[in-house]
C-alpha cells in the first residue's frame, strides 16, 4: 500500500503543485493507530477527497517501487572517484571494469 504522503504529491503533481512541504503545506497526522490522515491543508488546491487519494494507489505504489530501486542503486554504485579510477585504468589497460561494475549495478536493482 502507498503511503498517504506519495499520493498527496501525485495528486498535487495532477494539479499543478510540484513541490510539498510536509512540515507546513500539508500537515498528516497519526493518532497512534497506525492510520496516517491530513490534519492540516494549506496548499492552494482543493483538499482531496478519499476517493482521490485511493484513485493514486496504484501510481503510488509504482512510484515507491522504482524510489527503492534507485536508493539501491544509488549505494551500490562505486563513488565517482572510484569510478572515475576505473575509467582510466580502462582506457589505459583497454579494459571493461567500469562498464560491468555499472551494468552488475543496473542489473542487480532492474527499474522493472
Amino acid at each position: 500500500m502507498a503511503n498517504l504522503n506519495t499520493k498527496i504529491k501525485l495528486y498535487a503533481a495532477a494539479n499543478g503543485v510540484a513541490n510539498i512541504d510536509f512540515l507546513s503545506d500539508v500537515k498528516l497526522q497519526d493518532d497512534g493507530d497506525g492510520v496516517v490522515y491530513i490534519h492540516e491543508w494549506n496548499l492552494d488546491i482543493a483538499q482531496p477527497t478519499a476517493e482521490q487519494i485511493a484513485s493514486y494507489e496504484t501510481a503510488g505504489n509504482t512510484a515507491e517501487a522504482l524510489q527503492t530501486v534507485l536508493n539501491n542503486r544509488a549505494t551500490s554504485y562505486p563513488t565517482i572517484q572510484e569510478q572515475l579510477d576505473m575509467q582510466y585504468w580502462d582506457g589505459i589497460n583497454n579494459t571493461t571494469t567500469w562498464k560491468d561494475a555499472i551494468t552488475k549495478v543496473k542489473t542487480d536493482n532492474p527499474k522493472s
